[in-house]
């Protein structure tokens, strides 16, 4: 290859691992540690604080993800038309970025209503208990999924980046070099 992406590389696959593994390790230990607490009614609060001070971090990730993303389209904008296979990986990466944005925020809309709520009583962080107020209860249980459907989702993305620098292989390119007649 003529020319190194290494930063935006890096900021697209950093910013990916971070989206993932900070997600994750909120839905299971986050939360799973919350639901120890021996008052009922802090359960949900103290998730909810963990999660805030999760969020600024999160966002500076997403934000790696974002920039280095379109910095490895620009570089490789040839590659991504030309190749075959680089174009649909490409668009699937594309809209389950805008899946995980839309995850994202939606869990922080709901984060934002259980947060809000306070002291309530909860048998765990996102599992409501009999007394849950009704409106807290649902947003509980709409977090519950949300918050493993977006490492599911962000996963995927580091899968898809990963295929993509498989694809940059020297044998890859010279395969479709081969098909198309064009050096890339």
């Amino acid at each position: 290859m003529e020319n190194r992406n290494t930063l935006v590389r890096s900021l697209h696959d950093l910013g990916a691992a971070a989206w993932f593994g900070g997600t994750l390790m909120g839905a299971i230990g986050l939360n799973g540690a919350a639901g120890t607490v021996s008052d009922e009614t802090e359960r949900a609060s103290t998730a909810s604080a963990g999660w805030g001070r999760w969020a600024p971090f999160n966002a500076v990730a997403i934000g790696a993800h974002l920039v280095g993303g379109a910095g490895l389209i620009v570089a490789n904008r040839d590659r991504v038309v030309d190749q075959e296979g680089t174009r649909g990986n490409t668009v699937v990466e594309l809209v389950l970025t805008i899946v995980a944005l839309a995850l994202t925020a939606y869990s922080g809309v709901l984060g934002a209503t259980v947060g809000k709520a306070g002291k309530v009583p909860a048998k765990g962080s996102v599992t409501p208990s009999a007394s849950t107020p009704s409106e807290v209860a649902g947003a509980m249980k709409q977090l519950k999924l949300v918050q493993f459907a977006i490492p599911a989702v962000a996963g995927s993305l580091i899968v898809l980046g990963a295929q993509q620098g498989e694809q940059q292989k020297p044998e890859e390119q010279a395969r479709d070099r081969g098909r198309f007649g064009r050096r890339r």
